[in-house]
This record gives structure tokens, sequence and C-alpha cells, in this order.
């Protein structure tokens, strides 16, 4: 008798997901972010550089949209925006629509940081995948869609979470 053939995508064909892909994906991504952030030592922790980010992509914003957005505590967030503040990567500007609250806005010094950042972090990986063999970056490309949309369903299914401290 033969065993029945797997599936491509573990877990699609109703059974539990492979447990070692659970298990080794968080792992493998959280080594390969840790070894990006090394390439370019900086002042700013992780949650400063995403939340830096998010200004750039969402444009101005108000410190409260922007904790949510990131998963911290809002005090959490006052601590950050302040380090960018001090390091001039945002300015606050008032809120047309409240006068009472603020957005905060990056500034060139922030665009600068984080275009040079991404250069010296893209480099970094460049030079690793080009130490792969053609199979293992056509894997590593056939992923990236797949890898895209996990963290995009992660992101909005509301699936529980560690709470912000």
């Amino acid at each position: 008798m033969t065993a029945p053939a797997r599936s491509a995508v573990p877990g699609s064909d109703g059974g539990a997901p492979d447990e070692g892909v659970t298990t080794r994906l968080p792992v493998a991504l959280a080594r390969l972010s840790r070894a990006l952030r090394r390439t370019e030592p900086t002042e700013l922790g992780p949650g400063s550089v995403a939340a830096l980010a998010t200004v750039r992509r969402e444009g101005p914003i108000r410190p409260g949209d922007l904790a949510l957005r990131e998963g911290v505590t809002p005090s959490t967030m006052t601590r950050i925006v302040a380090l960018l503040e001090s390091n001039q990567f945002l300015v606050r500007e008032n809120d047309p629509v409240d006068r009472r609250a603020y957005l905060v806005r990056i500034t060139e010094a922030g665009e600068s940081f984080l275009t040079r950042l991404a250069g010296v972090r893209s480099k970094a990986l460049q030079a690793q995948l080009d130490r792969l063999s053609p199979e293992e970056r056509t894997a590593i490309e056939a992923a990236l869609p797949v890898l895209e949309t996990l963290a995009t369903n992660l992101g909005a299914t509301g699936l529980p979470t560690v709470p912000p401290r």
C-alpha cells in the first residue's frame, strides 16, 4: 500500500499544518531580520525604524493612530516619537481637523535616513542572494507572494497576539 500524496501546501488538504514550518518559519524570519539590522547599526531600534517607515508611507499621522498601526501602547509611541523628533527625523504639526491634536510628519533627514538604511540592507542582502544557487533564488522569488499574503492575512485577521505592554 502506498502512502497518500502530500499536499504541496502544508495544511491545504484540511489536515494540520506541518509543525516544522510553523516552528521554523518565524525563527528564520526573525534571524533574517536581525541579521539585516546588524548590517547597519543605528541608534534607533526596530520599533522606531518601523514607525518612521509607517509615517513615510502613510503621510502625516496622529501619534495615537501610529501606535495602533504599530501595535504598541500610546505611551511607547510617545517615547518613539520623542526619539525620532530629537534625531530630527519627524516634526510635529497642528492637526487641521482638530487643533487640540497634532500630527507627525517625516522630515528630509528622516527620508534620507530610511533611504540610506534600505540601501545598505539591500546591498547586504543582495550579496547573500548572489551566493545562492539559481534554484535557491528561484525558490525565494516563488515564496515572496505567499509570504506577503501570510503577512497581510495575519495582520488583518485579528488573530490573538500578545497585548502591548
